[in-house]
């Protein structure tokens, strides 16, 4: 949908706009009020009454949906463009310090620092920037403690919900797969630290893909990977050992010695290698490489829990698939991987639901009652979602509110 076509009767009224700015990927996170949400429709309308929030502080407020978004970073004028599109930068907070006319929105990841002079120039608004890490583990900890069916575990094509037990959710590990890869020990809510890492994540798997195949997408990359067989590439053991396993120290023929270790002997070039085969490889080669390097710090620190988030997986089957078969391996089956349904917008869901810790003319996200079901909506080269789009996956989740009062 062109942003130019969409006419106002299209347009929900949103609010609550928070922006997760990576590397790679810009995520948004925002509410819509459903049409006949408990509000007063009268003539103006103070911030707080556009927002859903009556006069006398009562309960429930706001009725509407939670909806998620995505750019690529690159092009980050088509995600202006959307805003701009949707009035979403029309939904801030005015803090009390500030001018009555500055509208401030929530935002974390780099580029909340290095884009900010740019949201202003183009759409007058303010970046309140909070911290990535916090953000993101406050996201985690909120769909893992309040969303049903949301973490699973992804093995050999079978997918199974895992129930999360509240009382002994803590402490856990959280692999956070961007252009790079956090590894963050999880203690409670707001006690956390990052143990670990790798510079071998979702950009590297971007970066040397579009180098070695000449893909223009993430997508297109992963599309690729799907068709690919990485044994034309990988030397496995079995390449080494005549196609026999090395059963002494339990290593079948088909496990990897050497990710692209073929194109060693085979006397070939680039361009006599498929796409398709180099991206599999690549793919192998990253996600074993984090599957790895995350059960060794979950064994280091004594954790039961290893959840992955992160754009990177995507829901991608055998990406999935390569990070838990990498996990079962070196545990030796006392480990499972455990993934997220919401795993790409843990920051950007972090950052919505720092708007608890403001007041802005009486409302405190943080005290009022709201109950709104989430999308999962991805916007990106031009192709605009409308914000009343439904997709499958909803979450029921609450939120409550009152009149602030000083």
């Amino acid at each position: 949908m062109d942003p130019a076509e969409v006419r106002n009767e299209e347009i929900p009224q949103a609010s609550h706009l928070a922006l997760d700015i990576g590397g790679s990927l810009i995520k948004l996170v925002y509410f819509s009020r459903n049409n006949n949400s408990h509000t007063d429709d009268k003539e103006h309308r103070t911030l707080n009454e556009g927002l859903g929030v009556s006069s006398d502080g009562s309960c429930p407020i706001l009725k509407g949906r939670l909806h998620f978004a995505k750019f690529e970073t690159s092009k980050i004028n088509d995600c202006l463009e959307f805003i701009r599109c949707y009035r979403l930068h029309l939904g801030g907070f005015q803090h009390h310090e500030t001018p009555s006319n500055k509208i401030i929105i929530k935002a974390t990841g780099g580029g909340a620092y290095k884009f900010a002079n740019l949201f202003k120039e183009e759409l007058g608004i303010s970046l309140d920037k909070e911290d990535e890490m916090d953000c993101l583990v406050t996201g985690a900890n909120f769909l893992l403690k309040e969303v049903q069916q949301e973490a699973f575990t992804y093995l050999d094509g079978h997918k199974e919900f895992v129930q999360i037990d509240h009382n002994d959710l803590y402490p856990y590990l959280l692999v956070n797969i961007g252009s790079g890869v956090s590894m963050i020990k999880v203690d409670g809510d707001g006690k956390f630290e990052r143990v670990s890492g790798t510079n071998l994540g979702g950009g590297t798997f971007w970066g040397l893909g579009r180098l070695l195949t000449k893909c223009k997408s993430f997508d297109e990359l992963l599309e690729l990977s799907h068709r690919g067989n990485n044994r034309v590439v990988d030397m496995l053991v079995g390449d080494i050992y005549g196609g026999m396993d090395y059963s002494k120290i339990g290593l079948s023929a088909t496990t990897i010695a050497s990710s692209f270790g073929k194109a060693i002997s085979d006397n070939k070039e680039l361009e006599d290698y498929r796409s398709e085969d180099i991206s599999r490889s690549l793919l192998r080669m990253i996600s074993n490489n984090i599957g790895q390097i995350a059960y060794l710090n979950a064994l280091r620190f004594g954790l039961k829990r290893v959840f992955f988030g992160g754009f990177f997986i995507r829901g991608h089957a055998y990406t999935m698939d390569t990070i838990a078969v990498a996990v079962h391996f070196w545990s030796k089956g006392e480990a499972k991987a455990m993934f997220l349904r919401h795993e790409g917008f843990l920051g950007a869901l972090g950052t919505f639901m720092s708007y608890g810790k403001q007041s802005y003319e009486g409302l405190s996200a943080d005290q009022a009652t709201q109950q709104f079901p989430i999308s999962l909506s991805h916007a990106g080269d031009k192709i605009y979602c409308p914000l009343s789009q439904d997709l499958n996956d909803n979450i029921e989740c609450s939120v409550y509110a009152t009149q602030h009062h000083s």
